[in-house]
């Protein structure tokens, strides 16, 4: 048995795999505690720790000339520390770039940062006059803060709502059961039967989407929104929590699945008002990851680690939460902008063969 601080680890869980992704061909290095490895690592972490003030700078212009305890330094500190990584990183992509050109060998598998290099490569004309290697940096470092932060942060949502709701965490039991049963492990093949468990991702998305808001946008003329005018040049925030648990959209015809959009029901997802609405932009009921043009890129692959994680967990342990009041944990989990200062935890107990967890 061993307890987690419950945010903590999904973050580090989540930074891993999308590093990983990112930079195959440098795993080792990643999961080194050392040198380069460990700098960026503390890096990310810094960068989370100033994004808060930050997003208050830009929300409101007027602050711009503030800076609160050095935090502008602080930032570009940090900026310049990913980036120098990111840069050694780069040139080590493209002398192995050179180094496949010649070799008829057989190829290595390709990473993201390859693929970007590659694809990179293509372009006539790169827009806002930056060069490649800049654009290929920020893309990667793009995918790995955004990614890192909304999906732990959504790992630990739907892991705390599944546990303090003990009817859902037996169903899902109950599926990975009848689906998956106790002599192996719970792979991705599995995912497409595991219904009852998608619609908890979903609700988990719909009732606490990583994401308040939407990306700020801006009137590029007058017009009118839910019959208010709307100036040109107005920033207008879309308000995801809000409008995700509308009761207009979610509840009000006497149907015992919508009865109250502000309970967690995974089966409105199933039969209710949700049946057939998915989280992909596509249902403006429920946009998570927003919709259009930018909306999150890294959805699908946000949506293969949520789940896949959350069925192997309650497949492979028993798990118990330190704190037993949804409103105390709820309240815990919003106010943690760096991972370390959440206390949740969570008590894992194998529950499967001792064979599986080798």
């Amino acid at each position: 048995m061993a307890w987690l601080l419950l945010l903590q680890a999904t973050v580090g869980f989540a930074a891993s795999v999308i590093l990983f992704w990112v930079f195959l061909s440098r795993s080792n290095w990643i999961a080194g505690e050392k040198g380069e490895g460990r700098k960026f690592k503390k890096a990310i972490e810094r960068f989370f720790q100033l994004l808060v003030p930050s997003i208050a700078l830009d929300a409101i212009p007027l602050l711009g000339w503030v800076d609160w305890g050095g935090m502008k330094k602080d930032m570009k500190r940090t900026a310049a520390e990913m980036d120098s990584v990111l840069s050694v990183w780069l040139e080590e992509h493209k002398m192995r770039e050179k180094k496949r050109g010649k070799d008829s060998g057989e190829e290595e598998e390709a990473d993201f940062m390859d693929v970007m290099l590659s694809r990179v490569k293509e372009l006539q004309q790169i827009e806002g006059g930056y060069d490649e290697d800049t654009v290929v940096k920020a893309t990667c470092l793009a995918l790995i803060i955004g990614g890192t932060d909304t999906t732990s942060v959504s790992l630990a949502w739907v892991l705390c709502f599944t546990l303090s709701h003990p009817d859902v965490l037996k169903k899902v039991q109950d599926e990975l059961a009848t689906h998956v049963g106790d002599r192996r492990n719970v792979e991705e093949a599995d995912l497409k039967n595991l219904v009852y468990l998608q619609a908890v991702v979903k609700e988990t998305l719909r009732f606490a989407p990583a994401v308040g808001f939407v990306v700020t946008h801006e009137a590029m003329e007058e017009c009118a929104v839910g019959g208010f005018r709307v100036p040109a040049g107005t920033r207008l925030l879309v308000n995801l929590r809000k409008m995700q648990l509308d009761p207009a959209v979610w509840g009000g015809d006497g149907n015992d699945d919508d009865d109250d959009p502000s309970e967690f029901r995974p089966e409105r997802f199933l039969t209710g008002r949700g049946a057939g609405v998915d989280v992909r932009g596509q249902h403006f009921e429920c946009i998570p990851f927003g919709s259009g043009r930018r909306m999150c890129p890294g959805l699908s692959f946000a949506l293969r680690v949520i789940h896949l994680v959350l069925a192997r967990m309650v497949h492979g342990f028993e798990m118990k939460m330190n704190i037993s009041e949804e409103e105390d944990w709820k309240k815990r989990l919003r106010i943690a902008a760096d991972p370390s200062a959440s206390d949740v935890k969570v008590l894992l107990t194998p529950r499967l063969p001792s064979q599986l967890y080798e």
